[in-house]
């Protein structure tokens, strides 16, 4: 199976999930990873997603907001939008988005009209990230759809490549 940061990261702490993610789980964040590192070649911050559904992949994804002249071309939004397409439909009940870096509020928004049953996302965003760092956007209970947020699954070397890319512009 497939397989530095700045300031703007965090590590979480021990996860109570330790231990129990799956083999698909490993593959489908490693396929994350490497489409982090095509966001890195590409001069992007490195970030990737991954959509699946019933073990197939419905849609991935890497930033390209810089590249693209588009604020919202984040991996999640682009992963989003081709498993969408795939579907034929924009709710995607079911399926689990696999992310190297905790979404923000955009993101965490369309992941919600979505209708993504679960995430699981990398690293910890402290600055940005609106599903654990600074809001709790995707279980909110105020919000009609709740996702199952299951974090840190490869967190180290969504974090390292992170701090990689933003220690070479420095």
């Amino acid at each position: 199976m497939p397989d530095e940061q700045s300031s703007k990261i965090q590590r979480p702490e021990v996860s109570s999930l330790a231990g129990l993610w799956s083999d698909v789980d490993y593959f489908f964040m490693g396929r994350a990873l490497e489409l982090a590192r095509q966001a890195a070649l590409a001069n992007e911050v490195p970030v990737g997603a991954v959509l699946v559904s019933d073990g197939r992949l419905l849609g991935e994804g890497w930033n390209r907001p810089v590249s693209g002249s588009d604020p919202t071309s984040h991996a999640e939004v682009e992963a989003l939008r081709q498993a969408a397409k795939t579907a034929g439909n924009y709710r995607l009940p079911g399926s689990t988005l696999y992310v190297t870096l905790e979404p923000c509020v955009m993101c965490a928004g369309a992941i919600v009209i979505a209708r993504v049953e679960r995430l699981v996302f990398g690293a910890r965003d402290i600055r940005f990230g609106a599903v654990r760092s600074k809001f709790r956007l995707v279980d909110s209970e105020m919000l009609g759809h709740k996702v199952r947020v299951e974090e840190g699954l490869l967190a180290v070397d969504a974090a390292q490549l992170l701090t990689k890319f933003f220690q070479s512009r420095r």
